[in-house]
């Protein structure tokens, strides 16, 4: 990623660590907190209510950043079923959102560039919108992985974008709107979980219908951004520490820092630990005799657990010098939950799923030391994109060797055996990643 690119992302001040921001240490003004970036529309009643839109398109955007994954985990079995998948691309289809999570977040920064992140993230959302509605309908298991590409590569720009947008247009509340934002996008995990499967009987029990019902609120998600849009800031002059050409910024070589990859592999093992669980647990409790209703309902506990966590996390975890004991609690948490799921997945159905859901939370904490890892608000952008889209890369065989080894052992012995050895070096490389270092000093 170019100095350019971080130059058109916008100023990004408030970052969340304990470093004073570069305003400050420049001695320059800094926005009130929601204030419009430099810039920006004159005040005015437009003005006083376009950072309230933002927020309302920021919340509704991550409301999408999930339900196309876990609205497909809840009816895998029927998509199987009604595509004629085998284990193997049912597999391969939990592994393409990683994929373009990794390819199209590397390419988010030169989007942003040419086009203003409001703007891609208005197109990311229009692209969940489309592909979710016609993924059911494109025609055998091709036409269903094009459509989910589609959708999820939306997702992945508005991932990588959305914290920028947070940066931008709320720099003395980072720490506050990020956890709205985890907030928001834990809440659309759960509800896409517990209501696929209620919304697909009510509406005559075609798994097609209750797929296609989620692109309406990635349809809505347009809407505020469209208004934005209309209204959007002229280019702001580049703030000290925004990575521009001429700002007085260290050059950071992030594939050199130790740090960096310590990151880039915790983000990755996550993720695949998430992805396996948001596309696979619900098939793990049908087949222990669980109904599908039910099932539904579990996957939704474990994301809902996500919901009060993901605001409090990343609160405790900027209030550490190493976040080395939390990275251990969560993984501690995640192997009781897949010992539980070894053993007794039926009777402990309820205690696995909060288990789980605990140690999905590592997402929150991986993004809260992301943002501590750099002293700069321009280190935190090629930490963030570097760290997400390696990790993507990372996580993609995980879920298709789960769907592999299921085939082929015809039981979740041995994937359930895969996911409790992957947690052992996802705690090792956090720890490493929550110590108190930036990567600046590992040039």
């Amino acid at each position: 990623m170019s100095d350019d690119d971080l130059a058109t992302l916008g100023p990004a001040a408030g970052s969340t660590t304990s470093s004073a921001p570069p305003a400050e240490r420049t001695g320059a003004a800094r926005p009130a907190a929601g204030a419009l970036p430099e810039g920006g529309p004159e005040p005015g009643p437009a003005g006083r209510w376009l950072p309230r839109i933002v927020v309302a398109g920021l919340v509704l955007a991550a409301l999408n950043l999930r339900p196309a994954v876990t609205s497909l985990g809840a009816l895998m079995k029927e998509v199987r079923e009604g595509l004629g998948m085998s284990g193997t691309a049912a597999g391969l289809l939990t592994s393409v959102p990683a994929l373009c999570f990794a390819v199209f977040g590397f390419a988010a920064p030169r989007l942003a560039r040419r086009w203003g992140p409001g703007a891609v993230v208005c197109a990311g959302m229009a692209a969940i919108a489309v592909g979710v509605a016609v993924r059911p309908y494109a025609g055998g298991t091709p036409g269903f992985l094009a459509g989910s590409a589609l959708a999820l590569a939306g997702i992945a720009v508005s991932n990588v974008l959305l914290p920028v947008v947070i940066k931008t247009w709320f720099p003395d509340r980072v720490g506050a709107m990020t956890g709205v934002y985890s907030m928001a996008l834990a809440m659309g995990t759960s509800l896409a979980a517990a209501l696929t499967v209620p919304m697909t009987a009510a509406l005559g029990g075609s798994w097609r219908t209750g797929l296609t019902v989620w692109a309406l609120l990635a349809a809505l998600a347009v809407l505020p951004w469209l208004a934005v849009l209309r209204r959007r800031p002229a280019a702001a002059a580049p703030a000290p520490g925004s990575g521009a050409p001429g700002a007085a910024e260290p050059a950071i070589r992030i594939t050199a820092s130790p740090t960096a990859w310590a990151l880039a592999v915790f983000f990755g093992l996550q993720a695949t630990a998430a992805y396996i669980t948001m596309g696979w647990m619900p098939q793990i409790f049908r087949d222990a005799g669980v109904s599908a209703g039910t099932a539904g309902v579990l996957l939704a506990v474990t994301m809902a657990v996500g919901v009060p966590l993901s605001f409090v996390l990343p609160r405790w975890a900027s209030r550490m010098r190493h976040q080395g004991p939390l990275v251990v609690a969560l993984g501690v948490c995640g192997l009781a939950g897949y010992t539980g799921l070894w053993l007794a997945p039926a009777a402990g159905a309820w205690v696995w799923a909060l288990l789980m859901g605990v140690s999905n939370c590592a997402f929150p904490l991986a993004l809260t030391m992301i943002g501590m890892r750099s002293a700069s608000p321009a280190g935190v952008v090629k930490l963030s994109a570097f760290a997400q889209s390696v990790g993507y890369l990372i996580s993609i065989p995980g879920p298709l060797l789960v769907g592999t080894l299921y085939q082929h052992s015809g039981g979740w012995g041995l994937p359930i055996g895969l996911m409790v050895v992957l947690m052992v070096p996802q705690i090792a490389v956090g720890v490493l990643a929550g110590r108190n270092r930036r990567i600046e000093d590992e040039r």
